[in-house]
């Protein structure tokens, strides 16, 4: 398994839209992304600070959402980010997460 982690800055009073936008928008590219496997946002106390991490089968299926529908999530949340987003990618060494990769499923 794969992961990427954005950080994020809100601009001031736009967590609600932020919000909003996920669940309309983002979300709904993510689930169409091939390998795309969860997302886990993250928001800071002072509601400034998001991290975004998203899981993948693999490193393939990462590179392939950020050289394709990355560039759109990114124009659809410019009004309410403030900076360029920073980007890591990792290997993830062990998840608890409980959904099976096909690979394990036919083992």
């Amino acid at each position: 398994m794969f992961a990427r982690n954005i950080a994020i800055s809100l601009k001031p009073n736009s967590v609600t839209e932020f919000a909003q936008k996920l669940e309309d928008e983002e979300v709904p590219i993510l689930r169409k992304q091939g390998g795309f496997r969860d997302m886990i946002f993250l928001l800071s106390d002072d509601n400034i600070y998001v991290h975004a991490i998203s899981l993948w089968e693999s490193r393939q299926n990462a590179e392939a959402y950020k050289t394709t529908a990355y560039a759109e999530v990114l124009k659809s949340l410019e009004t309410i980010v403030t900076g360029k987003p920073r980007v890591r990618a990792s290997t993830v060494v062990h998840s608890t997460m409980q959904v099976l990769t096909p690979t394990a499923a036919a083992a």
